[in-house]
């Protein structure tokens, strides 16, 4: 277990939903109701549910396994996980230390998730193994950019910012190939900062 990531999320907990959870949310809601309801049968992991800001978006009827490395997270998506239309159960573990067996699910998803993870190529690598053959892997995520002058400005973000969480400035994208997805469609949001990933095992 990661104790000094998990701390820091611990620590972001208590005033996540206030940072994340009107406007942010209100804005990118249809970018991610669209990505989730590629939610389809079968096992769903769901990585770093956080405190649960996103289940509103998510299709019902779905059996999903939501998983966060801090506790405090999981404490309070407890409430928006019980209205939940559909199964979601909650498991507080680190992404690097999953001791699902490979192949166990057919679906993973990620949400703002992978400027966060210490490790990102392992941690990629570690969603690899647990998904079956042919397994889909879709994102939301926020990544550096390759323009100028927001490289930059991202750059210089990311001192401060990885002191208290996010880094502004990872190349998500070709992180994603080196841990050997093989990449499906990569969507803009906003500028090449905000966008949509999909691979596949």
């Amino acid at each position: 277990m990661d104790r000094v990531t998990k701390a820091k999320w611990d620590k972001a907990s208590a005033n996540f939903d206030l940072m994340a959870g009107y406007g942010p949310e209100k804005r990118w809601e249809p970018v991610k109701r669209a990505l989730f309801s590629k939610m389809a049968g079968g096992r769903i992991l769901f990585l770093a549910i956080g405190t649960g800001l996103d289940v509103r978006f998510f299709p019902p009827g779905c059996s999903i396994t939501g998983i966060d490395i801090s506790d405090g997270m999981i404490e309070k998506a407890r409430d928006r996980v019980a209205r939940y239309q559909g199964e979601i159960e909650l498991q507080q573990m680190d992404v690097h230390e999953m001791p699902y067996e490979d192949g166990s699910f057919d679906q993973v998803f990620t949400s703002c998730t992978f400027c966060s993870v210490p490790r990102p190529v392992e941690g990629l690598k570690a969603l690899r193994r647990v998904l079956k053959p042919g397994g889909e892997l879709h994102m939301f995520e926020h990544t550096g950019s390759n323009y100028f002058p927001f490289r930059l400005m991202l750059n210089f973000m990311t001192t401060l910012s990885r002191r208290l969480g996010p880094e502004m400035n990872r190349t998500t994208v070709e992180n994603v190939k080196a841990a050997g997805f093989q990449l499906e469609e990569v969507q803009h949001v906003f500028m090449d900062v905000v966008k949509t990933i999909s691979a596949r095992a």
